[in-house]
């Protein structure tokens, strides 16, 4: 029995289950244990034990009772956009290029303002703190005020500042865009939660020109580089008509695919694009609902996984995919798998579920520290209390919270050891004001299509 401890713990939980995904573990931390305790200290997990030790190492703390509730890391939706989380709902239904041309370029060109981001992102980090998300990414315009916005509002965020040739918004230049970058870089490269990495949007929207300026400032700086990546035929069809090689290819002859890479969508991969990536240590990241949608078409995440390549999972932003939710995008994830390779086993639940975790954490940073529950990682912690007519009876838990419904059962959510969501109810934010801003932005913009229509 464990000596009463003199450590800074100053959190004691106490769960029904503990799913720890610990890749250390002998059973890669898969089994649910009970009766076990997680003893946060600070923003760290300081110990993992029998409820029973934990209450004689650390009497001094009170226990926080989860009860029926299972424990696990906190989710990373690692690619998306959350300003556009205004636009959800505008335009369904429509193929992606239509959709993108017609509809979100000119309503973008409107409204677009540091203004519209930050209610967007606002909104966005609400959904996903009350779904379990403790970490997202991010690709869009104003980057500065979607860090503001996370740092203000204790969730973990990688900002993919947007690289873009001609001007947008928030930059006049690719070369802008990278001094803006930069800069940004700069102000957060210290900051414990925040971390910003280089979103160069698509290879048909960045030269070649600007991704070896971006080469050569990332040589000593080592972000990541998040990019969307064959996300449609139609793509990977023009590049070869044009240069005679696949956008992949020609990202690896530029010397950019390597293991700081994060191929957003992937929909289309031969068996050597997919190997390209797995010899470079290049990592994937998979957008399941959000290509359906579009019928952008299907990522071969099971090839990906055969052939050692990392796979996240995302949700891509509201407007193509209409929640934020990972719980339903692991699902979605699992089944599609299964379609497309034909083969039941395709992706499994325990492996569906990782990717929203272990290869969240992997995506996040080359050393992971999220992702997992392990002692002197980060307590991105989110509970689900399993205690409802679709959750009985539970006879495997990981199955129950893939192939469940499971974006309603989440309880309590902590990040970096402060809890953001209690008992299902997120902690000081004002629900109220959010969707004040939210549908007066929805008037704004419908106005909008209403007067050009009315011009037409």
């Amino acid at each position: 029995m464990p000596k009463p401890s003199n450590s800074p713990a100053d959190q004691l939980l106490f769960p029904e289950w503990l799913l720890t995904l610990d890749t250390l573990a002998t059973d890669s931390g898969l089994q649910p244990l009970e009766n076990h305790a997680l003893v946060l200290a600070g923003s760290e997990i300081l110990d993992i034990l029998p409820q029973k030790q934990a209450q004689v190492a650390y009497p001094h703390l009170q226990p926080q009772y989860l009860d029926k509730q299972v424990l696990l890391p906190g989710l990373h939706n690692m690619h998306g956009h959350a300003g556009m989380t205004l636009f959800r709902g505008m335009a369904d239904d429509l193929p992606l290029m239509t959709w993108l041309e017609e509809h979100i370029w000119p309503a973008e060109g409107q409204h677009i303002s540091e203004d519209f981001v930050r209610a967007g992102t606002r909104l966005a980090v609400a959904e996903m703190l009350l779904n379990g998300t403790t970490c997202f990414s991010d690709m869009y315009f104003f980057p500065e005020v979607v860090a503001q916005v996370a740092e203000e509002m204790g969730i973990r965020a990688l900002i993919c500042a947007p690289i873009i040739d001609f001007p947008n918004p928030w930059s006049s230049s690719a070369d802008d865009a990278l001094e803006k970058t930069q800069a940004l870089y700069r102000q957060y490269q210290d900051n414990p939660r925040v971390k910003l990495a280089f979103g160069p949007h698509a290879p048909y929207t960045v030269s070649d020109a600007s991704l070896k300026k971006l080469l050569d400032i990332n040589r000593d700086l080592q972000l990541k580089v998040q990019m969307h990546v064959h996300e449609t035929a139609f793509e990977v069809a023009q590049a070869i008509e044009d240069n005679g090689i696949n956008p992949l290819q020609r990202l690896d002859q530029l010397g950019l695919v390597d293991a700081n890479f994060q191929a957003v969508h992937l929909t289309q991969a031969t068996p050597e694009d997919i190997q390209l990536l797995a010899d470079r240590q290049a990592s994937v990241v998979h957008c399941p609902q959000s290509n359906l949608k579009l019928a952008s078409g299907f990522c071969a995440v099971e090839a990906l996984h055969q052939a050692g390549v990392s796979v996240s999972l995302g949700t891509d932003g509201a407007a193509s995919n209409n929640d934020l939710d990972l719980w339903a995008e692991m699902q979605t994830a699992a089944l599609l798998a299964k379609a497309v390779h034909q083969d039941a086993a395709a992706l499994p639940a325990t492996a569906a579920l990782q990717m929203a975790t272990v290869e969240g954490g992997k995506a996040l940073s080359r050393s992971p520290f999220t992702g997992q529950l392990r002692k002197g990682f980060a307590a991105d912690l989110c509970s689900l209390k399993l205690d409802a007519p679709d959750c009985w009876p539970i006879h495997h838990l990981t199955s129950q919270l893939v192939y469940g419904r499971m974006g309603d059962k989440v309880t309590n959510v902590w990040v970096a050891g402060q809890q953001r969501v209690k008992d299902g109810k997120l902690c000081g934010l004002n629900l109220k004001l959010l969707k004040s801003e939210a549908t007066a932005w929805r008037n704004r913009i419908q106005e909008t299509f209403q007067s050009q229509d009315a011009d037409a």
